[in-house]
């Protein structure tokens, strides 16, 4: 499980007719009658949720054996700008609020958007720390090498409030375009520093040390999700944002070292 999908196939995938009967409209009947989603579920997804998310679909398909999950992990402007633009999914997961308006302001979502969990910032170092950051102050050392995200996605808006609180003018070497790709920087030792959720510093495992510092606590950054209007799978759309927001997700969630919403 966990298989990313480019919008370029999702797009191509829109072009192509599906069969008739049951799976087509999301729905299977098992021998005692029962029905649950089947087909393909597509969800688009902020890319701090990758493994999470990968572990709930890998639950949701166990739960309904007709059922295949697909995932699009991205820069969360990146997959709003992609749905406004007319890119097929079921469900959007965005890692704040802002992007999410833009999906909503499209009139995208089928029912309002509801906030499942919170992340905050955290500093990611190589192992063992190799160029002596201690905190936020050291984004702005110019020989430091230091990777952000691009202030569009929310990681990079997060980045702009903490710094901004902190009175740090930032010299960022690197401005990345999701999360993922600035924590792997740090994990390829490109960088001496990165700002990435927390949860992102936990995942990485053993590779990559955290320094937390205090201004994260004032930039909460709310995780909202939707199913989508034209979902072309609404029973399953409504499927996995059941389980996000259900005590298993939500557990799943805090295990990963996510906040609760």
């Amino acid at each position: 499980m966990g298989r990313a999908v480019t919008a370029g196939l999702l797009l191509a995938l829109a072009g192509c007719g599906t069969g008739g009967g049951d799976a087509a409209a999301g729905t299977a009947r098992s021998g005692s009658g029962e029905s649950g989603p089947a087909g393909t579920l597509t969800v688009f997804a902020a890319a701090s949720l990758t493994d999470v998310f990968g572990q709930l679909g890998d639950r949701l398909e166990a739960q309904h054996p007709g059922l295949v999950v697909q995932f699009n992990f991205a820069g969360s402007s990146a997959l709003a700008t992609q749905l406004v633009q007319g890119a097929p999914a079921d469900v959007f997961a965005s890692a704040n609020e802002q992007q999410m308006t833009v999906v909503t302001d499209a009139g995208l979502p089928a029912a309002d958007p509801a906030v499942f969990t919170g992340n905050v910032l955290e500093i990611a170092v190589p192992e063992g720390n190799p160029g002596g950051v201690t905190g936020l102050a050291d984004f702005a050392d110019p020989d430091l090498a230091l990777a952000v995200c691009a202030d569009d996605v929310p990681c990079g808006a997060a980045a702009a409030a903490v710094f901004a609180d902190a009175g740090v003018t930032a010299r960022p070497d690197t401005e990345e375009e999701d999360v993922k790709a600035a924590l792997t920087k740090v994990q390829l030792g490109e960088v001496d520093a990165a700002l990435v959720y927390a949860t992102d510093v936990r995942a990485a495992g053993a590779a990559v040390e955290g320094i937390a510092f205090p201004e994260a606590q004032q930039e909460v950054n709310a995780y909202p999700i939707c199913t989508l209007a034209a979902a072309p799978n609404p029973a399953a759309a409504e499927a996995f944002v059941d389980l996000v927001r259900s005590d298993a997700g939500q557990q799943t969630l805090a295990d990963a070292g996510f906040r609760a919403p």
